[in-house]
C-alpha cells in the first residue's frame, strides 16, 4: 500500500466516505483498505485526521438476526449490573465509577444496599 491521498477538510471528491457516512447509507468498508485520508487543521496540535473508504467497494450491513438481537440484549443487561451489589441498577454503569452510584457514594444512614 502506497500514500494515501490526502484531501483537506470538506473537500474529498465523490466517492469517498468515512465509516459513519457509509453506515448512514447502510453500507459497511467490508475488508477494504483505507483509501484516502481527511485532515482538519486544528490549533496547537496536529491536525484531525478521517479514513475515507470507496463507496463503490462498500458492502451492505449484514442484517441483525434473532441472535444477534438476544447476544445485544444481554450484553446491555450485563453492562447495567452492578458488580459490587449484583443488582440491576436501571441504568448503564459509568465506567469511571465502577459500580453503581449508591455503592460508589454509600450513605452511612442506609444500610439496605450492603453487599
Amino acid at each position: 500500500m502506497g500514500t494515501l491521498p490526502v484531501f483537506r477538510w470538506r473537500l474529498a471528491p465523490d466517492g469517498y466516505a468515512t465509516r459513519r457516512q457509509l453506515r448512514a447509507r447502510g453500507l459497511r468498508p467490508g475488508g477494504q483498505d483505507v483509501a484516502a485520508q481527511l485532515e482538519r487543521p486544528r490549533p496547537r496540535r496536529g491536525p484531525m485526521v478521517a479514513y475515507l473508504y470507496r463507496i463503490d467497494q462498500a458492502k451492505p450491513v449484514r442484517p441483525m438476526t434473532p441472535a444477534r438481537w438476544a447476544a445485544l440484549a444481554k450484553a446491555n443487561a450485563a453492562r447495567r449490573i452492578c458488580p459490587q451489589c449484583r443488582r440491576d441498577s436501571g441504568y448503564v454503569i459509568p465506567a469511571s465509577l465502577g459500580t453503581c452510584v449508591p455503592c460508589a457514594y454509600p450513605d452511612p444512614a442506609d444500610s439496605s444496599r450492603s453487599a
